[in-house]
């Protein structure tokens, strides 16, 4: 089969190419819960350019070369002699790690998924390929009317964006402010997932003006470009209290700095994205009673729940195809912010 894989890092993000596009062996059953999907769509994520860059080296074992792509959906090719909860032939999106929710994806039998730690695109192979290997227990039906190709992304940048929306709407109530900092491939989900679980006032912050004209489209109440001045018109807009909740999708050192500054007393500050550093004086904590909450991922449960609302209507996922031969330029164009919405690599 043919696929996408990374041979060596590169800690500098400077190099032509960092995947090369070649045949591989096609994947083989390892256990009776296996199942083979032939990959629909495998989406371009953030996350990709990190592992490139090798900085989840110090947090897990990644042995190159390795096919990367964790967010991916397709069609069940081959089910192993135990697997009762799919077909030859299911539309399926595949949830990365399934986050100890095992019971929720409605798998039977002895499964092996615990001790296997099995994280395709991170310590096993991919979605960037046209076949990978999977476990029945990561595996979630689609509805006939919703292709592979569309909803991808869902299984980790869907996946992440309702989790923290769905934390952050149990004590949003009207009246109250969010800010939505990057409204890329996460933050024009969120937004949408905070318009459907809540009625707080939503605010998105982005550097990109094309990324900002998505937030409006999709419900953003107010929006301002990310430059050194935006703290002070989100204080003007909100009477100098700042926002009851911030949603960082960036997690660099200015998104972090500048969006604590503007969360008010007794407020929720959530990181999802990640780069570099959460510094506040225990003091200042203290002081200002804010609960700062770390999200990764989401469970099997809430894959489930966020296709739902997907399925009815209330969220769109706004994307751009890529042939698998064009990985590089997919990342490429990723790292330069040139694209709104989430990225798809079709095999």
């Amino acid at each position: 089969m043919k696929a996408a894989l990374l041979h060596q890092f590169d800690e500098s993000l400077n190099g032509p190419d960092w995947l090369s596009y070649e045949d591989v062996s096609d994947p083989i059953m390892e256990e009776p819960t296996d199942v083979i999907v032939r990959i629909g769509g495998a989406g371009v994520c953030g996350t990709d350019l990190k592992l490139i860059e090798g900085l989840w080296c110090d947090h897990m074992r990644i042995e190159l070369p390795i096919i990367l792509g964790h967010e991916n959906a397709g069609w069940v090719e081959e089910i192993g002699v135990a697997v009762e909860s799919v077909q030859v032939g299911d539309p399926v999106i595949l949830h990365p790690t399934v986050s100890g929710d095992l019971q929720g994806s409605g798998a039977t039998g002895s499964h092996h998924f615990r001790k296997r730690g099995f994280y395709p695109g991170f310590n096993r192979n991919g979605g960037f390929a046209e076949y990978m290997l999977a476990e029945e227990s990561m595996l979630l039906k689609l509805p006939s009317h919703l292709s592979p190709m569309d909803t991808a992304p869902l299984a980790d940048a869907g996946l992440t964006a309702y989790n923290v929306a769905r934390r952050a709407s149990k004590h949003l109530i009207p009246g109250h402010y969010t800010l939505v900092i990057g409204a890329g491939g996460l933050g024009h989900l969120c937004i949408q997932i905070l318009r459907a679980l809540s009625s707080t006032e939503i605010i998105v912050v982005d550097k990109s003006e094309t990324a900002l004209d998505l937030a409006r489209s999709v419900g953003a109440h107010y929006t301002f470009i990310a430059d050194e001045h935006y703290t002070e018109k989100i204080l003007a807009l909100t009477g100098g209290k700042g926002v009851e909740t911030v949603i960082d999708f960036v997690g660099k050192d200015s998104s972090v700095n500048k969006g604590l500054f503007v969360t008010r007393r007794g407020g929720h500050y959530y990181l999802v994205g990640y780069g570099g550093r959460l510094t506040i004086s225990t003091l200042e904590l203290i002081r200002s009673e804010k609960t700062i909450v770390g999200v990764l991922g989401g469970t099997f449960s809430d894959l489930k729940e966020l296709l739902t609302m997907v399925d009815r209507g209330l969220v769109t996922l706004t994307t751009r195809e890529y042939s698998l031969s064009n990985a590089n330029k997919a990342l490429r164009d990723l790292k330069d912010r040139r694209n709104k919405g989430r990225t798809v690599l079709i095999p």
